[in-house]
């Protein structure tokens, strides 16, 4: 079964699918091969993409070049010993690292709450018996029980239907269910047309019907497109490209400005260290944040 997902399972009969899958479509899978499939593909969810740390997301919140000119601001003033205006400068960079990183990691939270409703139960036939099993332990090869309200838990070649329709919008746009049947399509037949198949995530809207498991986890067309989600860069937005941009040029004038400051101030006669805490007010205070 080494190169089985590759297969173009809509342009084959489903009897042929089954003889391939190894399987019987009244009894499903038995314990030994439950067992050998379990310990080969592993389980039926996506591999999560790998996010940042919480330490790491944190530490981020201060990457930013406005937030260099108040850490710099800050040490400097401290050097100085004034301790009550360093404390409000770090207290402001604090204070805006701690929401930043609260809405990120509820953000975060959020991502991971949708991953878990992906999981859900599939009833199946394990041994000749009808079983509701996790869908995360469905395997390629198992003979899934499809009705109207069951959520597809992975990529399926129908060996029957009626009446079938399915919500795939989630991966193929379509506004409306689709209806399924399990009759042998065209090998160029295109993956929305494929009235044969069904994708996990799909949701049946309606009728009933059963299929034999061809993908699973990472292999499914979902898979698919969360690996090439995963594998791409992340790409700033034109808007966010501008906003990097103002807060360079923000950065430059806001220096620029407290060196004019602190030196007309010398150039007046005032002391260099009064002139240098007007240059950090100055700075801080011109810093949106």
């Amino acid at each position: 079964m080494g190169k089985l997902l590759a297969k173009h399972w809509h342009h084959m009969p489903h009897e042929e699918v089954m003889d391939l899958m190894e399987t019987d479509p009244n009894k499903g899978l038995d314990l030994l091969k439950i067992n050998h499939r379990r310990e080969r593909f592993g389980v039926n969810v996506l591999t999560a993409k790998k996010s940042k740390g919480s330490l790491m997301r944190f530490l981020l919140q201060f990457h930013q070049p406005l937030i260099y000119i108040l850490l710099a601001a800050g040490t400097v003033t401290a050097l100085f010993q004034e301790w009550v205006d360093a404390g409000v400068i770090f207290g402001v960079v604090i204070v805006n690292a701690l929401i930043g990183f609260v809405q990120e990691s509820k953000a975060v939270k959020a991502m991971e709450a949708l991953a878990k409703t992906m999981i859900t139960e599939a009833t199946v036939m394990r041994s000749g018996k009808k079983v509701k099993i996790s869908s995360a332990e469905v395997l390629p090869g198992d003979i899934v029980l499809l009705q109207s309200g069951d959520k597809v838990p992975a990529d399926m070649r129908l060996i029957s239907s009626r009446d079938l329709q399915v919500d795939e919008s989630a991966l193929t746009g379509e506004s409306v269910a689709v209806p399924k049947d399990s009759i042998q399509l065209p090998h160029d037949t295109i993956l929305a047309d494929r009235k044969n198949m069904v994708y996990g995530s799909a949701l049946v809207t309606y009728g009933q019907g059963s299929g034999v498991v061809v993908a699973i986890g990472d292999s499914t067309e979902v898979g698919r497109i969360s690996e090439l989600i995963s594998s791409t860069e992340e790409l700033q937005t034109p808007l966010l490209k501008k906003i990097g941009e103002f807060s360079k040029i923000l950065l430059y004038l806001i220096l620029g400005l407290a060196v004019v400051t602190f030196a007309v101030g010398l150039l007046q006669g005032q002391s260099a260290f009064d002139m240098f805490m007007a240059a950090v007010a100055l700075a801080v205070g011109a810093i949106p944040e």
